[in-house]
């Protein structure tokens, strides 16, 4: 069995500042048929206002897709944000007895659990012995989507996320918050820090728990 860190893939020039703010600024004056008032520096101090106002109508014209690699117990929250788009790994096709992920499961880390050993090693009893069921299964003939019955809500999976602007926001204001799990917030805090970094204009109005120990969440996120 193989236990790994939630992380972060962003795909290289999705968050290209630069051409989400134009675009943006471009269809958002089509309101106010504001067009001629477009120059090179306008286009941060306009979407920025917009935002202010709560027009966040506009803001849906461009989107951001990001590869989390979590536990299925996340994407069980993930996958109820809308509008949305999602391409996930499948426990339905995916034979984790094949040499190709070398005859095991891989399960995400509780990391919540690291200064409790009783907890841990009781989660590392129960991944371990629902591999073995899993495997025993799929050797005694059982087709991968029936044998995924026994795999724990912690196996790893990898799914692509496209939200639109607006749709990120809401997103990272519900997961971001202390009221969200802490394996959710150790994805999304980093990751909207990440957004904040690279797109101010849309996403330095949002909150999260500060309280969340920077630790949990060091290198989750990678740039492909």
């Amino acid at each position: 069995m193989k236990i790994i860190r939630s992380r972060v893939i962003i795909p290289k020039g999705e968050l290209d500042r630069k051409k989400i703010i134009k675009n943006l600024e471009r269809y958002a004056r089509i309101c106010y048929k504001s067009e001629d008032k477009i120059t090179e520096n306008s286009a941060e101090n306009f979407i920025a206002g917009v935002i202010k106002r709560g027009h966040e109508s506009v803001i849906e014209h461009e989107k951001v897709t990001v590869i989390m690699i979590v536990g299925r117990d996340l994407t069980h929250e993930i996958v109820r944000h809308r509008i949305a788009s999602y391409s996930q790994e499948s426990t339905r096709y995916v034979n984790y007895s094949n040499e190709k992920y070398n005859s095991e499961i891989t399960v995400i880390e509780p990391f919540f659990y690291k200064n409790n050993n009783y907890l841990y090693n009781s989660w590392l009893k129960s991944c371990k012995v629902a591999e073995t069921e899993y495997m025993n299964q799929i050797n005694n003939h059982a087709k991968p989507q029936e044998a995924r019955s026994v795999l724990p809500n912690c196996t790893k999976t990898e799914i692509a996320i496209t939200f639109n602007m607006r749709e990120w926001r809401h997103f990272f204001r519900l997961r971001c918050s202390s009221a969200a799990h802490p394996q959710m917030r150790q994805v999304t805090i980093p990751l909207l820090l990440h957004f904040k970094k690279e797109i101010p204009i849309l996403f330095d109005d949002i909150s999260y728990d500060e309280s969340f120990n920077p630790e949990d969440y060091a290198d989750i996120i990678q740039e492909d």
